[in-house]
């Protein structure tokens, strides 16, 4: 008995270190979890999300060779914090690349006059529109076939090499390049305008023929016959555009494959 508490004191020292370095793991991936896609989303319960931060965590440690990194800790505290926010802003930088789906759901949704089909989305707690919860379920679906989820705990394993665990300074620089995330930010609107085109283009010629149809016949009331042709017209397109739209959403998510 005596022989295992020596033992158990000799690895204590060891314990505490992989203790530290497990709960500022566990900060940064409760960070990321909190803005990254897919476990940003209210539909996986917290239940659900922090017990897979803390298996996940459990895997990373030992690679990390804690140990080696204890000699750089001024404070524990401030280490925690930073940790947190390195981890919400690689989250956020993953983020803006499924946010220009959702950009060009919106543009198709308002062309197509169906902001008043709304619901309520037990996800955000807010009434959304039906036509871009189902193309935002889809890039998501898109972005989880091509990898996402791989691509995402990368870059967040490779942030302990940019920013280690015990760091006191968050080398801004290297970890986000301000021409990527200008890039990403811009690509939110151009990525928008490029899935809403044809819907885009088809409305506006038929805005046009009804602009003539109203000169040519004042008697037709061109403003409620636009509420029945527009949304049906956009249904039409957006079954024609469909394959074409997964194809460009798949080209825009293999396009980042090499930098989240």
């Amino acid at each position: 008995m005596n022989e295992f508490f020596v033992a158990l004191m000799q690895m204590f020292p060891k314990i505490n270190t992989y203790l530290m370095a497990g709960a500022l793991v566990f900060a940064r991936m409760i960070g990321f979890f909190r803005f990254c896609p897919i476990f940003n989303r209210k539909d996986i319960p917290p239940l659900v999300k922090v017990p897979f931060a803390l298996i996940v965590t459990v895997f990373i440690v030992p690679f990390l060779s804690p140990e080696k990194c204890l000699t750089e800790c001024d404070s524990f505290v401030l280490s925690l914090l930073l940790n947190i926010v390195v981890g919400a802003m690689i989250g956020y930088m993953a983020q803006l690349i499924t946010i220009a789906i959702d950009c060009g759901a919106e543009m198709i949704n308002m062309q197509m006059g169906l902001s008043s089909a709304t619901a309520l989305d037990p996800t955000t707690s807010s009434q959304v529109s039906i036509l871009t919860k189902m193309i935002s379920l889809m890039g998501i679906l898109i972005f989880i076939h091509l990898g996402g989820i791989y691509w995402l705990f990368k870059a967040l394993i490779r942030s302990f090499e940019i920013f280690p665990m015990y760091a006191s300074a968050v080398p801004l620089a290297q970890l986000i390049k301000m021409d990527m995330l200008i890039k990403m930010s811009s690509n939110t609107l151009y990525m928008g305008l490029q899935i809403a085109s044809p819907i885009l283009l088809a409305t506006l010629a038929q805005d046009i023929i009804l602009g003539v149809i109203s000169r040519t016949a004042p008697q037709v009331n061109v403003f409620q016959l636009s509420f029945l042709f527009k949304p049906v017209l956009g249904a039409a397109i957006m079954i024609w555009i469909l394959p074409m739209l997964m194809n460009v959403i798949e080209e825009y998510f293999m396009s980042f494959a090499n930098i989240i």
